[in-house]
Formats: structure tokens, C-alpha cells, sequence
């Protein structure tokens, strides 16, 4: 079993040399040699071991993606301690308070943007001992505080006078040891600490480059949260095993301001694949098609009736251009020299895929960018899992599917009672290999009810087809029941209406033993009022509201039977009334977590009353006064 710090020290002996990171500093991307790093990881590590750190300390790390990130973590797992990373999105000081008691951490290492939560909490944080501090902002007078440079000062004179005992201590770190405490974001309940050793990383990583060719030369702007498992593993870890190099985005003074310089770090990094999950993938393509409807309206026919082609030619990507299709290559690549290729363009000309993870990715968005060029491959997996089971590739994909199995790993669908279930039939998804977690920290109840003879059972529902591909269809604790009993999954519903609906943000169906499915829903203002508008109608009067809704139940209606998309899912699962919320499900209000799923469970809570409505008679009816006082407000 190979840890993480084996890992870093045989890629560094193989490509010293290669540019492993590269961070926009002074307006321009600065490269850092595998080497320039090692030795400052090196050095980070024994000025921990000078503060005292012993092996299986827990140290927290709250940081935005960056060189000092990697130097963190990589510092704290040559020590034998654990990594607690938490993401800089966590603004409730509770919940960053419960991780940190929780875990027990005895250290912290924050960036300048962090060091304002730390101080309102640090007073509550008994195992904390020392907090250490990456920017040049400083703490005056605090003791509790330790810069980033008296650490490495520090670390410099121990490696002086200690190297021996260093190298001791990082080579006497074993593979089932724990390397990350990974707190979950809590879709149905409180966080849970999963901890995962250094073999499962290594393991999950060698299973992803077993599955993926990531050649060396190959770059990565890592756009998603560095503390997120997805990154972690099939960002970092995973470049760094293959002598890649990886990109952070350029950190602005506030998140938003962050978000703005992605696409021109796009183009200035020139990223070989990007890692992506659906909240991103939909802000891409809305930035593709603004700029298409800006060329105005025959650029923009032109653009859909290449679409409309590409999606025929490319048929699920296992049939490209087979059969019949294959007369259409050379009008393909006709549009594609002519308009696909420009938009490659502004994602730096040499972007080759994304790979897609996080939560379900509708069928339409993988065709959309497979169509352009740039494919997004689904992949599965679980912070539980390290997190990769299964994922697309180049070389064999299907879209809709999340892929084929990872190397070395076991999985079969199984029932609600635990027995096998055959190839087709769906059930919950259930694994077993080197990848999975250790367990829950200071939860064995939890772990009991998951890890049963080694096998995960994720809670996921999907299966798999004869071709060897993995569907997931969703969270077991999400799915709508049915007044008889019958279970369906809702995520791919919601994700296809929102697709497919320009006045409608955010959907979450609801069905618990009802006699019909019902939905709350976040109208998007900017295209109602625009429509109002254009319609010369005012959501100030009952016409105008009433027209909205009607707009908004046609919108959905499109998926019953006889409708434009009928016959995708069974209109029982439909919603037969739904509720207009006046307010987003965002990270701020807790309603969508770090990877933008919907926390169901609080939604339904906090929105109790609006459900409960819309099981009554008026409520049933799409025009009644809550919906129509939400309407009129979106003109205020």
C-alpha cells in the first residue's frame, strides 16, 4: 500500500523538472518545478514537526485553491498527521465551529480571507493550539497566531539540525494510516467526518490513471473547490501522478469577482480538460449561447441548425457516425471548422474534455458539448469512495451513462433487502475495493449501516446496462414515493425541465405517500419580466400573473403525454400543482450544499407550509394567491 507522500516523492524523481503548478502572480501565470515544490513541502512539514506535531494530529486547512494549498496538505501528511480541509464557502461559524470540535483539531491553517471566522470561533475551540496564517495579513499582539514565513523559517532550522528524524517520520507512515478527515455537506442530515487513508487516494488515483490517459504534458485549471473530494483526487492527486501540471484560479477580492476571472484564466492557462460539475457546465453553455444570440439572429440559426446536426451525427457517442449517420461527417466538420471551432477558442484552443462529476448531468448538456467539440464525460463517485467508481472516456462513453467501472473495484446492484439484483434492474448501488473509506470519525453507528463485509452501500439508486455502463438515477432518501408505495427518482426530471424551461431557475419535486407530485420552483426573473414585456403585460395585474404561471405549467406540461417531450417519465411523477418561492435555493440560505445539490430535507422543513398548500383544493390551482403574490413581487 503506497501513501501519498511515496506518491509525491516518485513523481518528483521522474519529473523534477516538469511544471507541476502554475498561479497567477503579478498579472501574469508563474510556473513552479515538481522540484520547487517538493522542497517547499519539505520544508512546511518540519516546521510543523518544530511546533510539535505528532502523527494522527488533526489540522485543518481553509484555504482557496492555490500553490500553498498543495505545500499545506502535502506539509501535514509527511508529519503523519490527518488533513481536516473545509471549504472558505462555509460562512455559518457553527458549522465551521462543529468541524473543527468535531475532529479535534489541535492546528489551523488559514489564508488572509479566513482569518476573520477563526477569530470569532477560536475562543470555543478547545483542542486548538496554534493557528497559522498563509498571507502577510497579521494578527497583531495574538499569540495564537503564526505566520506562513517563521513556519518555514522554522522548518528550515529543524531540517538543520533534524533531517534524519525527518526522514524517519515520513517513511514510517503507513498506507491504512488516515490522511483527510472529509466533512460530507449534509443533503438529508448533519455532516459526517469521512476519513480516508493514503492507500485509498493512491489507490483511487492509480484505478483513474489505469481508466484515463493523463500524459505529462497535459494542464489543469482547477476550477472546483480544492477541499471537495472531486478535485482532490481527480485533480491534484491525479496530475501529480502523472507529472502534469495543474492551474488555480487567479483569487479575486471577493467570490464573485473569483468567478469573473475564470474564463479569462481559461484562456491564459490553456487547459488540456477541465474538471466540471452541472451548476458549471450550465454557465458555460449560457455564456456560449449569449455570445452566439450577440452575432445576431442568422449567426444564431446558422448555430442551431449546426447543433441540430451534430446531435443526429454524434447519436450517445457509443454510435457516432455509424450507419446512416456517416453521411452527415462532412457537413459536420463543415460546421464545426465554421462555428464549434471559434467557440474552442475561447476556452484557450486546446481544452480536449471535460470531465463531469458532482451530481447528475442532464442528457441535452452532454449533447450540447459533445456537439462543439469539447465532450463532457459523467462520471460516479463518493467521498466515501475517494471518490471515483465509474466515469467516461475518449476512448468508450455513452452519454447519459456515468461511465464504466473504475480497475480493481467490485460493484453490484442490489435490493432493499441486500440480495443481488440482475443486470437491468435497478436497485442500490453497492461497492467494494481499495478506495473505500476507513469509516466515519467518532460515528460507528453510521459506518455500521454503510460498510457491511467491506462492501459501501452508497444510497444511490441506478444500474447497469449489458455494455458494462453505470446509470445513476439518484439518492435512495430522495426519491418521491407514491401513494402506493412505488418509488421514482426525481433528480433527472428536475434537471430536464430546468434544461429545457427559460422561466424556470430551480425545481424540486416533492411526492411522500401523496395522492400527486407536487414541485416548489424558482421562476427566473429576468426572462419573465422579459416576456411580460414583450407581451405588453405587467406582473402587476392578475392577467399578467396569471399568464406567467400558465407559461411556467406549459413549460412542464411539455413533458406530459402528447406534449414535445412526453413519454420521457411517467406523468404520475409530474407535478400536478406547484409553488413559486420568492427566494433561491443558494449555499447562503443552506438550501443547496458545497456541490449546489438541494438540501431536500431543509427545503421541505423550512417550506412546510407552501407543500402542505399545495395538496389543497385552491392550492392545486397553478393561479392562486401565493403564486400571484410572488409573480407581482418579481417586478418590484
Amino acid at each position: 500500500m503506497k501513501t501519498i507522500p511515496q506518491l509525491f516523492e516518485e513523481s518528483v524523481g521522474k519529473f523534477g523538472d516538469n511544471v507541476m503548478m502554475l498561479e497567477k502572480r503579478n498579472g501574469e501565470y508563474q510556473p513552479s518545478t515538481y522540484k520547487q515544490i517538493h522542497a517547499r513541502v519539505r520544508t512546511f512539514a518540519a516546521g510543523l514537526l518544530d511546533l510539535g506535531v505528532k502523527v494522527g494530529d488533526r489540522i485543518g486547512l481553509i484555504a482557496e485553491g492555490r500553490n500553498d494549498w498543495v505545500i499545506a496538505e502535502l506539509g501535514i501528511l509527511y508529519t503523519g498527521a490527518i488533513n481536516v480541509p473545509l471549504s472558505v464557502k462555509i460562512e455559518e461559524l457553527p458549522e465551521l465551529e462543529f468541524r473543527l470540535a468535531h475532529s479535534g483539531c489541535r492546528f489551523v491553517i488559514i489564508s488572509g480571507s479566513q482569518a476573520p471566522k477563526i477569530c470569532k470561533i477560536k475562543g470555543n475551540l478547545a483542542d486548538l493550539e496554534k493557528i497559522i496564517l498563509l498571507d502577510p495579513e497579521k494578527a497583531d499582539g495574538d499569540e495564537d497566531f503564526l505566520s506562513y514565513e517563521s513556519l518555514l523559517d522554522n522548518g528550515e532550522r529543524y531540517l538543520s539540525t533534524h533531517r534524519s528524524e525527518f526522514e524517519v517520520r515520513w517513511k514510517s507512515i503507513q498506507g491504512d494510516h488516515p490522511a483527510n478527515i472529509c466533512y460530507t455537506s449534509g443533503t438529508t442530515a448533519d455532516p459526517k467526518g469521512i476519513m480516508l487513508s493514503h492507500n485509498n487516494y493512491t489507490a483511487n488515483v492509480q484505478q483513474a490513471c489505469d481508466h484515463l490517459a493523463i500524459p505529462s504534458s497535459y494542464c489543469s485549471l482547477l476550477i472546483l473547490p480544492w477541499d471537495h473530494c472531486f478535485a482532490h483526487t481527480a485533480g491534484v492527486y491525479l496530475l501529480m501522478n502523472r507529472g502534469a501540471s495543474m492551474s488555480s484560479v487567479h483569487v479575486g477580492k471577493t467570490p464573485m469577482e473569483t468567478l469573473r476571472n475564470i474564463p479569462g484564466n481559461i484562456k491564459e492557462t490553456r487547459p488540456s480538460f477541465l474538471l466540471s460539475v452541472p451548476s458549471l457546465a450550465k454557465s458555460f453553455r449560457k455564456n456560449i449561447e449569449k455570445g452566439i444570440h450577440e452575432k445576431g439572429e442568422r449567426i444564431e440559426r446558422l448555430f442551431r441548425k449546426a447543433l441540430h446536426l451534430a446531435y443526429e451525427y454524434n447519436g450517445i457517442g457509443w454510435d457516432k457516425g455509424k450507419g446512416a449517420k456517416l453521411w452527415k461527417k462532412p457537413l459536420y466538420k463543415f460546421y464545426d471548422a465554421l462555428i464549434f471551432s471559434k467557440i474552442r477558442k475561447n476556452f484557450g484552443g486546446r481544452l480536449e474534455f471535460f470531465i463531469g462529476g458532482g451530481a447528475l448531468l442532464d442528457i441535452e448538456l452532454q449533447k450540447f458539448f459533445y456537439a462543439i467539440g469539447i465532450p463532457m464525460y459523467q462520471g460516479y463517485g463518493l467521498t466515501e469512495a475517494a471518490p471515483i467508481i465509474s466515469a467516461n472516456t475518449p476512448s468508450k462513453h455513452k452519454l447519459g451513462s456515468s461511465g464504466t467501472l473504475m480497475p480493481r473495484l467490485e460493484l453490484k446492484i442490489c435490493d432493499e433487502h441486500g440480495k443481488e439484483l440482475p443486470t437491468g434492474q435497478q436497485g442500490e448501488i453497492v461497492i467494494r475495493g481499495e478506495n473505500v473509506m476507513l469509516g466515519y470519525w467518532k460515528n460507528e453507528k453510521a459506518t455500521r449501516e454503510v460498510l457491511r463485509d467491506g462492501w459501501l452501500y452508497t444510497g444511490d439508486i441506478g444500474y447497469c446496462d449489458s455494455d458494462g455502463f453505470l446509470y445513476v438515477l439518484g439518492r435512495e432518501k430522495s426519491l418521491l414515493i407514491g401513494h402506493d408505495g412505488e418509488k421514482y427518482s426525481p433528480e433527472g426530471i428536475e434537471e430536464m425541465i430546468v434544461a429545457h424551461s427559460a422561466y424556470i431557475d430551480q425545481l424540486m419535486l416533492y411526492n411522500n405517500q401523496s395522492p400527486y407530485t407536487t414541485a416548489l420552483l424558482v421562476p427566473n426573473r429576468e426572462s419573465i419580466l422579459g416576456w411580460l414585456a414583450k407581451n405588453k403585460l405587467s406582473s402587476h395585474t392578475e392577467e399578467g400573473q396569471d399568464a406567467v404561471l400558465k407559461l411556467i405549467e406549459s413549460d412542464i406540461d411539455a413533458f406530459r403525454q402528447g406534449g414535445q417531450f412526453g413519454g420521457m417519465f411517467p406523468d404520475r411523477w409530474l407535478p400536478s400543482a406547484f409553488g413559486v418561492l420568492g427566494e433561491a435555493f443558494t449555499e447562503q440560505n443552506r438550501f443547496l450544499n458545497s456541490t449546489m445539490k438541494m438540501v431536500r430535507g431543509r427545503i421541505v422543513e423550512f417550506h412546510k407550509n407552501r407543500i402542505d398548500f399545495l395538496y389543497t383544493p385552491e392550492g392545486k390551482e397553478i393561479c392562486n394567491h401565493q403564486n400571484r403574490t410572488i409573480i407581482k413581487r418579481l417586478g418590484e
